[in-house]
């Protein structure tokens, strides 16, 4: 009976009796959940237009980070380094299609699967070569990223929230309202939209599929940048940032491996929900650290009922 009550009850007791720390527990979720839509986003727009899942995602994270922060180092000033990395990361997607993706075309996925562990596998190289293994401190105040905290007192409590948490939820907010505007107001756009949805049909009209490779590798480059300084401002940026990717495959199993609005659902559901676990059940019944496991546990759950995410097409082969 204590056992029923400690998991049914008294959490909720717990939500209700301190209602600005459940606040505050939302808070950090809603920020871990912004941040994984972020990152699954990066692999939606990828498969949905080229069928890649696109493993080397993680380490196109740290490396746009690592050459924001290179290239300050350099003596570049912060405001100008940040175009210059689009510029690399859109050098990268340029590569990435004519080296490795192009030869590749008709391949199974398979192949190209572990195209894209070998593309991981040469920036982690490269990276080190170019940026040194240490780890480095993200040019946050150079950026104009406030580092203060804003603090309240809800329901006769307190609450405080990291100004550089605000301003990564509104940057990710702006950056998704703008992919949306892309991707259904412009031509190129609706030709990454039609090259999702039929393949053939989208290639027989005249889509150009290199061209939209460039494009949605350097889209994905540029939410790699946007990730990295978020991340980068909350943990540095190291080589060991690349593991954020693995929390992005729950949001894409939740949420659908095509789905753009499944990746922000899925991310945002993600953080939230693994945040109050760990703080009203984790902590009290298991020690702890249920934040590691807790989303792919979730995540398997729905795919034993639903097993092409929430927003997943079901598909169905006829023989």
């Amino acid at each position: 009976m204590d056992f029923l009550n400690s998991i049914l009850v008294k959490p909720f007791a717990d939500m209700a009796g301190a209602p600005d720390f459940l606040l505050q527990v939302l808070w950090e979720g809603l920020v871990a959940g912004v941040l994984y839509a972020l990152i699954a986003l990066g692999f939606v727009l990828i498969y949905k237009s080229s069928r890649i899942f696109n493993f080397a995602q993680g380490i196109m994270v740290v490396f746009a980070a690592l050459t924001l922060v290179g290239l300050h180092e350099k003596g570049v000033p912060a405001l100008l380094a940040v175009p210059l990395t689009l510029l690399v990361m859109f050098i990268l997607a340029v590569v990435i299609e004519r080296v490795v993706l192009r030869p590749l075309v008709n391949q199974p996925d398979m192949i190209l699967f572990m195209a894209t562990i070998g593309i991981t596998l040469f920036l982690v190289g490269f990276g080190e070569i170019i940026f040194g293994g240490e780890n480095k401190v993200m040019i946050t105040e150079q950026l104009y990223i406030p580092t203060g905290s804003i603090e309240f007192e809800p329901f006769g409590g307190f609450v405080s929230i990291e100004q550089k948490d605000v301003t990564a939820v509104v940057g990710a907010i702006l950056l998704v309202a703008g992919l949306i505007l892309f991707l259904n107001r412009s031509k190129m756009g609706r030709a990454i939209r039609a090259l999702g949805d039929d393949h053939q049909a989208a290639l027989s009209v005249g889509i150009s599929l290199s061209t939209i490779w460039v494009l949605v590798w350097f889209i994905a480059g540029v939410i790699a940048l946007v990730t990295g300084i978020v991340w980068g401002a909350r943990a540095g940026v190291s080589f060991a940032l690349e593991v954020i990717a693995f929390k992005a495959l729950p949001v894409l199993m939740l949420g659908g491996l095509e789905s753009v609005l499944g990746a922000i659902v899925g991310g945002l559901a993600i953080g939230i929900l693994e945040k109050l676990f760990e703080i009203y059940w984790g902590q009290p019944l298991l020690g702890g650290n249920t934040e590691t496991w807790f989303a792919f546990v979730f995540a398997l759950i729905v795919l034993l009922f639903r097993p092409q995410g929430l927003f997943g097409e079901r598909i169905i082969e006829r023989v």
